[in-house]
């Protein structure tokens, strides 16, 4: 198997958080990013940029991360035990942004890359990632957009890629001890090496730009939507769903908990406010009971 260039890799990633970066501070029109440069004990670091309390976004996270070490954590060799006792490095950019209006949705995205060694054994080695979007009060045109651009994106790389990653993003953001979706999902992709190198990083770097030719367009329809008092409180009662998926089920944040990382880093996804409420149940007919009904079952936004 062709070996991935990983310096080419590193300086792609760097890159793609900048580019992401100056597109959500000019969306924005307000913030601007700060940025924390920090180094893990077990080797490596990373670059962390935050945007809080923008005209558009109450909270933005892009972080890139670069992390050595001599084993791989139990997070990421509980579906691949063949990786137990390897040293491994990894990259990647992660993004979650949270949007004041209840009108624009969060959105999250990632780009990574994993290589796991031994000596005497060949490397093994993959890129993952995905985009996936978590609407509070959904819009059918905003729903088929996303999943145009991630069948757009896919296209060239075979009609199979968009409905086996939405499929794979569907399972994935599934909060199983409420039995329901995080969002409307999008693309999740893992494990991938083949064809080549050149091939799935390729692709890789299409998901990266997918995920802004996708995002902004809703932010820019949304951002002068009205709202008041009531919006603002379901959007933070759904904010504590998207708090209990990445602390009981993300293999992400789970990863980079285990591994030693920069916790505050890890943690830039959470959201800056959110809010828990018993037995909460929307009034029937209502735009709030319209999310659970039209939004969070899964379904096929292609044929819209």
């Amino acid at each position: 198997m062709e070996q991935p260039d990983i310096e080419y890799i590193n300086t792609y990633l760097l890159g793609l958080q900048e580019t992401i970066c100056a597109a959500l501070t000019t969306a924005d029109g307000g913030a601007v990013f700060h940025e924390d440069l920090w180094q893990r004990a077990g080797g490596g670091g990373g670059r962390t940029r935050v945007l809080r309390q923008g005209r558009v976004f109450e909270q933005a996270g892009v972080n890139f991360s670069r992390v050595y070490g001599g084993a791989l954590p139990v997070s990421a060799t509980a579906h691949q035990p063949e990786l137990a006792g390897r040293s491994y490095q990894a990259m990647g950019v992660s993004l979650v942004v949270h949007p004041e209006n209840p009108f624009i949705p969060t959105s999250h995205a990632n780009v990574r890359f994993f290589i796991a060694e031994k000596p005497g054994k060949a490397s093994i080695w993959w890129f993952g990632g995905g985009f996936d979007l978590t609407p509070f009060y959904g819009f059918h045109e905003d729903a088929v957009h996303w999943h145009r651009t991630a069948q757009a994106l896919c296209l060239p790389f075979g009609g199979d890629v968009y409905p086996r990653y939405k499929r794979w993003c569907d399972d994935y953001f599934f909060l199983r001890h409420r039995n329901e979706t995080r969002g409307i999902g999008g693309l999740f992709f893992d494990d991938l090496n083949t064809p080549d190198f050149q091939q799935t990083f390729a692709f890789a770097r299409a998901v990266g730009q997918g995920y802004l030719d996708a995002y902004l367009p809703i932010v820019e329809r949304r951002k002068s939507h009205a709202w008041g008092e009531r919006e603002r409180q379901f959007q933070l009662y759904r904010r504590g769903r998207y708090v209990e998926f990445n602390l009981v089920w993300d293999r992400g944040t789970l990863f980079g908990l285990q591994s030693g990382g920069r916790t505050e880093s890890i943690l830039m996804s959470m959201p800056p406010l959110a809010r828990w409420e018993y037995h909460y149940e929307p009034p029937p007919n209502s735009p709030e009971a319209a999310l659970y009904r039209d939004f969070l079952p899964v379904r096929d936004w292609l044929q819209e």
